[in-house]
Formats: C-alpha cells, sequence, structure tokens
C-alpha cells in the first residue's frame, strides 16, 4: 500500500489588534478605537474580518454596546442625501 502525504497549508497566525497595541483593557469611552470594528452601516465587524481574539472580541462587542447606550457611538449611520 503506498502512502500518500497531504500537504498541510501554513496558516498565519492571527494578528489581533488590541494585543499588537498593548491594549488589555477596551474602554467604551474610547469611541477612536472602537470605531475601527464598526463598519459603514454601524454594525459590529465579525472576528472574520475584525481579526481579533474570541475573548477580545467580546470586550469590544461589550464596549460598543455600551458606548452606543450612552450615545457616545450611533446606532445606525444614516448618510445625508445631497439636495439639487
Amino acid at each position: 500500500m503506498v502512502k500518500v502525504s497531504k500537504s498541510k497549508k501554513k496558516i498565519s497566525p492571527r494578528s489581533d489588534y488590541l494585543l499588537n497595541k498593548g491594549i488589555e483593557y477596551v474602554d467604551y469611552k474610547n469611541t477612536n478605537i472602537l470605531r475601527k470594528f464598526i463598519n459603514d452601516q454601524g454594525r459590529i465587524i465579525s472576528r472574520l474580518y475584525s481579526r481579533l481574539t474570541a475573548k477580545n472580541q467580546r470586550k469590544v462587542a461589550k464596549a460598543i454596546k455600551r458606548a452606543r447606550q450612552m450615545a457616545l457611538l450611533p446606532y445606525t449611520i444614516v448618510e445625508q442625501k445631497e439636495q439639487k
């Protein structure tokens, strides 16, 4: 019987933004960091695109929800149409 070796793809390690910047506590008052994890429509970006670990994704999501409750971040982003 011939043994077939399977080639395994090397998966690059996740580059967590918060770990790279040395941020241990995600504060809801720091809206500059939180805006990096919100898309154009105002939705929270998923882990697949934000490249955060599960633990940090939960921290960011909770901080974004708190900032929305305190009116520091909008729930939705409405584009204003230009008038003719």
